[in-house]
């Protein structure tokens, strides 16, 4: 059963800051059936960070799931003690904007499952934390658009300038030139989590400057890509029945494992506080690529392939690098 509460919007700012690590305490024992989740989303459930985690917990077996959207950075701490209060058993949203708060109420709480996407470590005893590890995909996405520029310019749009969108748009770069050490980048951040216009208009400022193929980290990047016949990679989610002819390949994020891992962990009463980022990881499921057999040649496609399976059987590491990507064009 799903219900659904909704809030004033706000954009998802930068992180504030973090907790000290605790030392692990006695773990609460949490029922075995019925179990009750909760998230908090600062955004709506159709922008497509939000809407990985809001798809993976409506997949979910075993139970009652209820949500809040657009719930400002103000309002986060409150309606995380509400769900508390409640009784809800697992609470899960993104704490990178509000992440002293938010770890100031699971400890009020102790016998609350928190599991909250954030750039920093879990917190003991319940204070979990994830992350959209879907470097590798990103990389796989990079040798097709290493392998399809003529131009050897391609364009980059992010939102923020954090660990979360940097190591995306790196593993991308190294791709790509993995397969054309020629490509060069144009990059920009819009500092905005969902601005498509402004997005779009970004886009255009790099075609304009040669770029034949668009990294569409956030919205409005392939609608740009689309309207002047250029190519554009998608992530996070699949876009290209939206865009056809235009999304050569896709980084795709599946919350499922991650949220799945958690679910488990509360009801058989062993929820402690873990980094859940691994889940991402291509060998657990966490990410895939595809991409548009029609735009992509067969011997590109596999060689992607092929190195898929280094990434998966663990012969080839997708190097992880936080720091902020510059434009190289």
């Amino acid at each position: 059963m799903e219900k659904k509460i909704s809030m004033d919007i706000t954009r998802r700012t930068l992180l504030a800051g973090t907790a000290s690590v605790a030392t692990v305490s006695a773990l609460p024992a949490w029922a075995a059936s019925d179990l009750s989740v909760a998230a908090i989303y600062t955004l709506p459930v159709e922008q497509q960070w939000i809407g990985r985690i809001h798809k993976a917990l409506n997949a979910a077996n075993g139970i009652a799931y209820e949500y809040s959207e657009n719930v400002s950075n103000t309002d986060y701490e409150r309606v995380m003690r509400e769900y508390a209060e409640k009784g809800v058993k697992l609470i899960v949203g993104e704490a990178f904007s509000v992440e002293r708060g938010a770890r100031k109420v699971a400890a009020d709480y102790p016998d609350v499952a928190m599991l909250l996407g954030s750039s920093f470590g879990p917190e003991a005893p319940n204070f979990s934390v994830f992350d959209n590890f879907i470097h590798e995909p990103s990389y796989l996405t990079g040798i097709v658009a290493g392998s399809d520029t003529k131009s050897n310019i391609i364009g980059m749009v992010g939102g923020f300038a954090i660990p979360e969108v940097n190591r995306l748009m790196h593993a991308f770069i190294a791709g790509a030139l993995s397969v054309n050490p020629d490509v060069k980048f144009l990059v920009t951040f819009i500092n905005s989590w969902y601005d498509p216009p402004k997005a779009k208009e970004s886009a255009f400022a790099m075609i304009d400057k040669g770029a034949d193929i668009m990294y569409a980290e956030r919205f409005g990047v392939s609608d740009a890509a689309r309207d002047r016949g250029v190519k554009a990679i998608g992530n996070v989610i699949d876009t290209a029945a939206d865009y056809p002819g235009t999304i050569l390949a896709s980084a795709i994020w599946h919350m499922e494992p991650t949220v799945n891992a958690a679910i488990e962990a509360v009801k058989a009463g062993s929820f402690t506080a873990e980094d859940y980022g691994i889940y991402s990881y291509m060998k657990h499921g966490g990410g895939s690529v595809i991409f548009d057999d029609a735009l992509v040649p067969a011997d590109v496609a596999a060689m992607v392939e092929a190195k898929e399976k280094e990434i998966i059987d663990g012969t080839f590491t997708v190097e992880v690098d936080d720091s902020e990507p510059v434009s190289t064009a």
